[in-house]
């Protein structure tokens, strides 16, 4: 089953065609010829991540998917939340810069709470809907907390610093295989496949 999956981020494309496995063929935003930095100017993952899913349907013809994440502290009061990818001023998807914002933020405080939460908007084609359309949100998250410093090398964005409800070690040390078990994005994505598995589309 071939499924558009609405980024050129390598991280995201690698974790997602590692969860959903051998029974789908992902493609990219670049193998379909799309090279536009689709806007995020929605003021939550649902509409960021419909979109993006929006900008490839509208100009490419093709049913898609795309995410958004976000990281929200309880301390923060829900942020970075919908801004995790610039978090720090000034940066687009600089890890070290929007880890190094958050732990200022939250200093000394004791109240590490946080969880990560994705968003999957789905657009695949419908005769019968009145816009030719239908768009269907997954959503996955998983709680832990927040690490007083950074842990591990593996993973991509607040991953060293976000500790999983239920272990020890964060993200970035538990490796790619545990966290794809685990992860919010993988169990949005599970959601995803169940429901194309489910109905038998083939996009």
């Amino acid at each position: 089953m071939k499924i558009v999956f609405a980024t050129n981020n390598k991280n995201k494309l690698d974790e997602i065609r590692e969860i959903l496995g051998h029974g789908f063929e992902i493609m990219s935003l670049k193998d379909i010829g799309c090279t536009a930095d689709i806007p995020e100017t929605g003021n939550t993952l649902d509409e960021n991540a419909l979109l993006k899913a929006q900008y490839v349907f509208d100009n490419y013809g093709v049913s898609c998917f795309a995410d958004d994440t976000g990281l929200e502290v309880d301390a923060l009061n829900g942020d970075p939340g919908v801004h995790s990818a610039r978090y720090a001023e000034g940066t687009d998807h600089n890890s070290e810069a929007n880890m190094a914002k958050l732990l200022h933020e939250l200093g000394e405080n004791n109240n590490r709470r946080a969880r990560f939460r994705t968003v999957i908007a789905l657009i695949i084609k419908d005769e019968q809907a009145a816009n030719g359309s239908r768009v269907l949100f997954f959503e996955g998250e998983i709680k832990g907390h927040i690490a007083r410093e950074k842990h591990g090398n593996e993973g991509f964005g607040y991953d060293p610093l976000f500790i999983p409800e239920g272990y020890e070690k964060s993200f970035a040390e538990l490796g790619m295989d545990v966290k794809n078990k685990i992860s919010h994005r993988s169990r949005a994505v599970l959601k995803l496949s169940e429901y194309l598995k489910s109905n038998n589309l083939h996009i």
